[in-house]
């Protein structure tokens, strides 16, 4: 497995008392590091991205826009409820590059596998709009990268956190080259998601959203993978897989009420690298999402990169 991480990262500050503290990185690089994942790992940073690199998924007004007000010393975006601080906009750029560089090395076969150990998180920024923590869209920036830089021509994103991807899902709607597949809590933040959002234009039916009551689980989530997107992915039979790797689908979270456990995302990671050996010559990057129990956040990513890493 490849680890795809810098250490700047850490130093994004949302603010005292934010869910979204700096903590949460200390708490996966340990629980990885003491549990022999980092040594076994093929450790990288991230791939420098230019201003026309992060327009792969961003409007060229909303990267300056972020930029601009991070620089200036803003303590929220003015687009949404995103937090920042002074090292907030390098920390993006960073968490970016950490999943391209990913996805970079798997395609080139230095790893089947890879994780991304980053923040912010980004899977609620859409092409014009930072909000729900997020800045840059890291998935959607690695995935677009893929297609346009390294000729993979399908991709499935998989997002399992609690709070539904609106960003990733609005910025690949129309591009039927990715297919978007989420379980999430609804009703619950952002309330989007609904199961009749499934795609337009060329990206008609490569949208799969599985809005899920508060309390469901094992039983639940395992039905919409098992039973709505593997016969789904036959068809459409992706090379490439991505995962939206947020843990505050797990019990215990302060901002989700579903009740997976640690097995479960082993268990669900193992299905999807059944999946990508079909299909996509074993090829996973996951990307860090939410999680925010510190400790369930560490030992969901712990059994989660040891399946990475089988």
């Amino acid at each position: 497995m490849i680890l795809s991480t810098d250490a700047i990262c850490e130093t994004h500050e949302p603010g005292r008392g934010h869910p979204e503290q700096r903590k949460r990185y200390a708490a996966v690089y340990d629980a990885l590091k003491q549990e022999g994942l980092v040594a076994q790992s093929l450790v990288i940073g991230a791939t420098a991205l230019s201003k026309t690199e992060l327009t792969l998924a961003h409007t060229p007004a909303y990267i300056e826009l972020a930029e601009r007000e991070i620089k200036a010393g803003y303590d929220h975006l003015s687009t949404g409820d995103t937090n920042v601080g002074s090292t907030s906009w390098n920390a993006a750029l960073a968490a970016a590059g950490c999943a391209v560089a990913a996805v970079e090395r798997v395609v080139r076969g230095d790893a089947k596998t890879a994780f991304c150990l980053v923040r912010p998180p980004g899977h609620h920024a859409n092409a014009s709009k930072g909000m729900g923590f997020c800045v840059l869209n890291n998935v959607a920036l690695a995935a677009r990268f893929a297609k346009e830089r390294l000729g993979i021509r399908r991709s499935l994103i998989v997002d399992w956190d609690v709070h539904h991807g609106n960003g990733t899902q609005d910025i690949f709607y129309e591009d039927g080259s990715v297919f978007f597949f989420s379980t999430h809590q609804s009703p619950w933040y952002p309330g989007t998601g609904k199961a009749s959002e499934t795609g337009a234009g060329e990206g008609t039916g490569t949208t799969l959203n599985c809005p899920l009551a508060a309390g469901s689980g094992r039983a639940e989530v395992f039905a919409c993978f098992e039973k709505q997107l593997l016969p789904m992915m036959e068809s459409f039979r992706p090379e490439l897989i991505f995962i939206s790797a947020g843990f505050d689908s797990r019990a215990g979270d302060p901002l989700g009420k579903f009740t997976l456990e640690d097995a479960d995302f082993r268990d669900l990671t193992l299905l999807l690298r059944g999946v990508a050996d079909k299909f996509g010559q074993g090829r996973i990057v996951s990307v860090l999402e939410g999680g925010y129990n510190l400790r369930g956040l560490a030992s969901a990513a712990v059994v989660h990169c040891a399946a990475l890493s089988q």
